[in-house]
């Protein structure tokens, strides 16, 4: 009995001390995309401010490819060790629920990545052409009525994070517009610029510039309440349309890690959101910081992979 106790308090005080020199080495962080966008916005001064607190590099590095599947299934395939962090958006499940219509294996599975925290949750802001005849949502639906498959929309792709929520608002309205897909959400954007569509959505960083010069007019909210950027642009959900969609934010890391280590990691990433120098860095692009861990964000993200997987199987097949 004495050895087991001795053998116990060994093993305790192990895994002690590896958390306690955690890390000890380059913490990777993984932006599955190309470099700009919302993914690198959080990277770049999380990677700063992790580098200040633990004397370890922490570069930013880009896999982009597959909707972010292939940086999202570089993480989930690392070590259980804490070194390998993924900085990422909805479209970690939209690639899965996207591959479930076509019955196409996903090179990753949610079980194999753990959730550390959610650093922002921006509403979609859905916005229109200045020079389309409609000054806010109720008449751009009567419009599309009247007009139905020859209105517009642009969007970062198909089943992405800025299609799914049109798909959302057509459903509900019972509209019809025609899809224009592109390789992302900036490419999206400079389609509505050019006038080549009508409507497109966006998060608040990526159109606030283009709708302050009167470029673009914002004119609905996919989210729960006023945005502090768009204070005046209305929520769906106060129009009485019943949808919801936000551009979030989150890390996550390779499931399995050993819970003294990923505590220490948590705790870090923890402190790294709360310096006034990475909450300065969002706020400078008009994104608003949204710090939830645990139960909190398990509970944030099982809502919104619901709502968003029944979008989803909403679209079909295209």
């Amino acid at each position: 009995m004495k050895h087991l106790l001795l053998a116990a308090a060994l093993g305790i005080a192990a895994s002690s001390g590896y958390a306690q020199d955690y890390p000890a080495r380059p913490i990777n962080i993984t932006v599955p995309n190309p470099p700009g966008g919302m993914n690198q916005i959080h990277a770049q001064p999380l990677s700063s401010i992790l580098e200040k607190l633990t004397k370890q590099p922490a570069p930013v590095i880009n896999r982009p490819g597959g909707t972010a599947a292939i940086g999202t299934a570089y993480v989930a395939n690392q070590p259980p060790d804490g070194y390998n962090i993924l900085v990422t958006t909805p479209n970690l499940y939209l690639a899965i629920e996207k591959d479930k219509l076509y019955g196409v294996k996903t090179p990753f599975s949610l079980d194999q990545i753990a959730p550390i925290a959610l650093l922002s949750a921006d509403p979609l802001i859905m916005t229109i052409h200045p020079a389309l005849p409609v000054k806010n949502v109720k008449e751009l639906i009567a419009l599309a009525k009247a007009r139905p498959n020859e209105l517009v929309f642009s969007t970062s792709g198909p089943y992405g994070i800025t299609h799914t929520p049109m798909a959302m608002f057509l459903d509900a309205t019972k509209t019809k517009m025609r899809h224009l897909p592109t390789t992302g959400g900036g490419p999206a954007i400079t389609q509505a610029l050019g006038g080549h569509s009508q409507v497109t959505g966006g998060g608040p960083a990526a159109i606030h510039a283009y709708v302050k010069s009167g470029k673009l007019r914002a004119i609905g909210s996919w989210g729960a309440k006023p945005y502090p950027a768009f204070p005046d642009v209305p929520t769906f959900k106060s129009m009485g349309i019943d949808i919801e969609a936000y551009l979030w934010v989150g890390l996550f890391t390779r499931a399995g890690i050993p819970e003294s280590t990923f505590t220490r990691m948590r705790d870090l990433i923890r402190k790294a959101a709360a310096d006034p120098a990475f909450k300065q860095a969002l706020e400078n692009v008009n994104v608003v910081p949204d710090y939830r861990e645990g139960a909190d964000f398990k509970t944030f993200f099982d809502t919104d992979y619901q709502r968003m997987a029944q979008a989803v199987k909403k679209i079909g097949k295209l």
